[in-house]
């Protein structure tokens, strides 16, 4: 009898270790076999001042976070699906078809066009202290009653073409820092307007993430402390007779802001 327990509580062990082993290994992390990139200006490089060809409408260059991961990872497919003023329509129509159920990585990073955003800040630039907290507010209200679903049928539509794919969707950082001042920038209220609006969308895309069962890359932290008017920028700032290079991550948001914190993620 004491010849059998002592078996019995050895196999249990040996079967201990076994099932231990086989949920370690179920764990781990799947290969990147084919990366998928969605989004638009701030995915493609807008603000890098690099382009491909600057006459494409995508607009899309070498310093682009997708480029630089794809670089850093060149045994990796990959796809860049992403394109400058592209909405969550645009994505669902035209980008998400190349998520295909072999993708083992995708990053999103949509939502600010959907909002109107690219008018509210050609709007604050020109408008009143008063016109810009306006806008700024109407488009949070646009981002919690039509960008939420919005987000939420696109990520939906993610998960349903690439079942298996890790998913990252990659936020917007706030734009100025506040309190912060340098010459020929927007006024104080009008920053913090901005800013408001910034932390409005970045609640939101990260609740519909988390829904999603997706990781979310909160750009308000790895923007932290280079935003514009610090001593170190990662956007590029207002330029009258270059509107559509600014606000937008330059070539340090992209390398530092945005691709090194996605790769410590991926790996």
């Amino acid at each position: 009898m004491r010849a059998f327990r002592v078996f019995a509580l050895s196999a249990l062990a040996t079967l201990s270790l076994l099932v231990g082993t086989t949920s370690a290994a179920s764990a781990a992390p799947r290969a990147i076999t084919k990366y998928v990139a969605l989004g638009d200006s701030y995915t493609v490089g807008v603000g890098t001042y690099g382009y491909d060809d600057p006459n494409d409408p995508c607009r899309r260059g070498p310093f682009a976070y997708p480029r630089l991961w794809a670089a850093a990872h060149p045994a990796t497919a990959f796809t860049e699906a992403s394109c400058s003023g592209a909405d969550t329509t645009d994505v669902l129509s035209t980008q998400i078809p190349l998520v295909t159920p072999d993708t083992s990585l995708v990053t999103i990073q949509v939502g600010g066009n959907d909002a109107g955003f690219v008018d509210v800040l050609v709007g604050c630039t020109f408008g009143s202290d008063a016109d810009c907290v306006t806008r700024t507010q109407v488009a949070s209200e646009v981002v919690r009653t039509t960008v939420s679903p919005a987000l939420q049928k696109t990520y939906a539509a993610i998960r349903a073409n690439a079942p298996s794919a890790r998913v990252i969707v990659i936020g917007y950082p706030r734009i100025y820092k506040p309190g912060g001042t340098c010459f020929g920038q927007l006024s104080a209220p009008k920053q913090a307007a901005i800013n408001a609006s910034a932390d409005v969308l970045a609640t939101v895309t990260a609740n519909q993430a988390a829904a999603a069962g997706f990781t979310f890359l909160d750009a308000r932290t790895t923007f932290s402390g280079h935003e514009i008017c610090t001593s170190d920028w990662y956007l590029t700032a207002l330029e009258i007779f270059k509107l559509n290079e600014s606000f937008h991550p330059n070539k340090k948001g992209h390398q530092f802001g945005y691709f090194a914190p996605l790769n410590a993620i991926t790996g």
